[in-house]
Parts: C-alpha cells; structure tokens; sequence
C-alpha cells in the first residue's frame, strides 16, 4: 500500500490566502531544511524526528537513541533477517542563498547536501512499513556526523548496533546532476577513500623589514602547496586515481610582520586503501623536508577519515535489476566518484549498497545554491519502499 495522505498549507500570495495541498513529506523536508544543524549538535533535529516518529502506530516499532542518532526497529511478521536503512541527519556551515521562504534559520548553517531529501525519504518509507509490514525486521537508522567529524563508525560500534546488527544495509544519496526520475548506481566501489588534512607550521615571526631574522611560515606553507601536487603526479599509479586539495591557508597577523604560524586545510581521496596509505606517507616525507629547509616545527591531524563505499555486487545487481522494472524510473549505471561517505563503514563488513536518486539542481552538492527537485522525495520513498517489499517478503 502506497502512502496517499497529504497536507494542506496556507500560502498567502499577492495578499490573497489560498489552501495549497502538499505532500506530507515535502513539508516535512521544508521543515527540517529550516533547522540544519552540525555533527553531534542536531538535538532540534532528533527532537523533530523523534516527535514524527512517535506519531505513528507503536505496536510494531522499537525506538532507541545514541548520541543525537536514533535507530528504529520495526518488526516484522515472521523474520528471517534484518535488513537495515540508512539516513544522515546532519548540516553544513554555510550560509544558504537559495531564497527559499523555508530557508535555513540558522545563520551560517545549511542542508547544503540533501540530508533534509534524505530524512524526509527515511520517514516516508518507515510509515509505510510501519503502516504495511512486510515479513523480515527493518533496521532504520537515523545517523548523525555524516558531514564531519564521522558518525557511522561510532555508530556501529555501540551497544544497540551490536545488538540490532543488519544482516544487509543500504542507503542513498541525492544527486543534484542526475534528472528528475533517475536512480544511479554500480557494482563494487562507489565512493573513494578520503581523509581530512590539517599541517600546522610554527616558525619565528618578525619585522618585515628584517627577513633574515625570522623564518616565514607563508613561505614554508605555500612551498609545501606545490610539493603536494607532485604526490599525484610522480607517486600515484597513473591507472589510479587520487586527489589533493588545499582548500584554505591562513597565516600571520598583519602585513607587515612575518608570519611565525601557518596552517593548510584540506582533503585528500584516492580510489583505493593502497593509495590512501602511500599519499600520507609521502605527504608526512614532505613535511619532514619543509621542518629541516624552513627550519620549522610541523604537525599533522588527518581529521575524519571514511572508507571507501564498495557496494556489494550481487545485492547492487539485484537491485538494479528490480528498479529497471519499475515504470517511473530510470536506471543509470554510473561511474565511480572521488565523493566521501562514511557510510562505506556500514558496509565494510555488512554486505549492502549506496544509490543516487537524481533531483536535478543547477547547482551542485556543497553549494549555497543547492535546490533539488521536490518531486524526487515521493519518487524515493516509493522505489525503495516496493524494493524494501521485494527484499523483506
């Protein structure tokens, strides 16, 4: 059974009041888009989830909380297995410039990367499991952290993980370049390996004027920038792929003092373990070389770092079969993008898959700018609810 409820909202246009009939779940990622909030701070958001999710039928759900996240079980009719769902909760800090009239009311914060899509998506299938339950137990997950500094691994690891363990586990992400109608997905690596980088440099500040006498830590910095980019080039194997990227420099105080400190910020993605491991190593070699010539104290704080999503290639083959039996959906095998998710530990060792459900926006993930199709939240939540119908009975 297709959920079918709606509604109604007062829309005031041109000074005239007009009931408008909206899906229930657009509201729902209208309401949350206005209240993002960053990892292990979404208390406003848990709040709202858990006030949704209590509205529904109790006979047949189990809910829990860790941290900010929470887990919802629902049982089934007679369970042979456990198959788990995956939502994100969290914000970005960025300042919203979409002109939504729900925009974000907390400045400087932002569903930049459609975790707003992807709770409302997580609500519309679980009352529809809740409302129609199939045979196996469903395992939603309402995970916080995804954007930084990691929630999924800490995650797995607690107690209610442990006892509530998926025997598969899938999940999605929006895709603001992929038509409306789209479902996006392939066997085996999705998603690349990627790991925070922050290298602070303290030197000796001093008079402008007096050069000689300091020793500049803009210069280390902006040195070790160039050097970086000879790891990809001259340390990667070519039929590889890896990535470094600077996003930020800061240093010194004003424009006429040299500056004693600086500090990079940035991100590093390789499309395999191997390469992950070789790319800090050189990178910690290079540092070590810029501590003798700039003479220099450096250190390295790799930050978060997620696994790689390799999706499990039976399960992904399975439901890629299913979806390009559905009417309203298109199924795109896609390449594999240098994208982070720390969904890949849920996976690591959990065999499952991630997906991208197209929305196209013209502007992309991470953007002020990001507004997707709002038409794509009844779209996921009715693909994943039939797939969830065909896996679970």
């Amino acid at each position: 059974m297709d959920l079918i409820i709606h509604a109604s909202i007062i829309s005031i246009r041109n000074g005239v009041s007009m009931m408008v009939t909206i899906n229930p779940f657009v509201k729902i990622r209208r309401d949350l888009h206005q209240i993002p909030e960053l990892g292990f701070k979404e208390f406003k958001t848990q709040s709202y989830l858990l006030e949704y999710i209590r509205s529904l039928p109790q006979e047949r759900i189990e809910i829990k909380t860790w941290e900010t996240g929470i887990f919802v079980k629902v049982n089934g009719t007679a369970p042979t297995k456990m198959i788990g769902y995956r939502a994100d909760i969290d914000g970005l800090p960025i300042v919203e410039e979409t002109g939504y009239e729900f925009r974000s009311l907390h400045v400087g914060q932002m569903h930049a990367c459609g975790h707003d899509f992807h709770m409302s998506i997580a609500l519309g299938v679980l009352t529809n499991m809740v409302q129609t339950p199939i045979k196996d137990d469903l395992l939603f997950i309402f995970q916080p952290a995804e954007e930084g500094p990691g929630g999924a691994l800490p995650m797995l690891q607690s107690d209610i993980m442990k006892h509530w363990n998926p025997d598969i586990i899938i999940g999605l992400h929006i895709a603001p370049e992929q038509p409306l109608g789209t479902i996006a997905t392939k066997e085996g690596l999705l998603f690349a390996n990627t790991s925070e980088l922050f290298i602070d440099f303290v030197g000796k500040g001093g008079h402008a004027a007096y050069p000689h006498q300091t020793n500049d830590m803009i210069i280390a910095a902006c040195s070790l920038v160039t050097q970086l980019q000879s790891i990809i080039s001259r340390n990667v194997d070519p039929l590889d792929s890896a990535v470094i990227t600077i996003g930020k420099i800061t240093g010194g105080t004003v424009q006429n003092v040299i500056a004693e400190n600086a500090r990079l910020e940035g991100t590093i993605r390789t499309l395999s373990v191997d390469s992950m491991l070789k790319v800090k190593e050189r990178i910690e070699s290079l540092v070590k070389g810029v501590e003798v010539g700039y003479q220099c104290k450096t250190s390295i704080d790799y930050g978060a770092m997620y696994h790689q999503v390799f999706n499990h290639e039976y399960l992904t083959r399975e439901f890629m079969d299913f979806i390009e039996t559905q009417p309203n959906i298109h199924l795109i095998e896609c390449r594999e993008a240098m994208t982070g998710e720390d969904f890949g530990y849920m996976i690591k060792d959990t065999p499952g898959f991630m997906f991208w459900l197209g929305v196209e926006s013209d502007y992309g993930l991470h953007h002020s700018k990001l507004m997707p199709n709002e038409s794509a939240i009844d779209l996921g939540i009715q693909a994943i609810t039939k797939y969830l119908q065909f896996k679970g009975n």
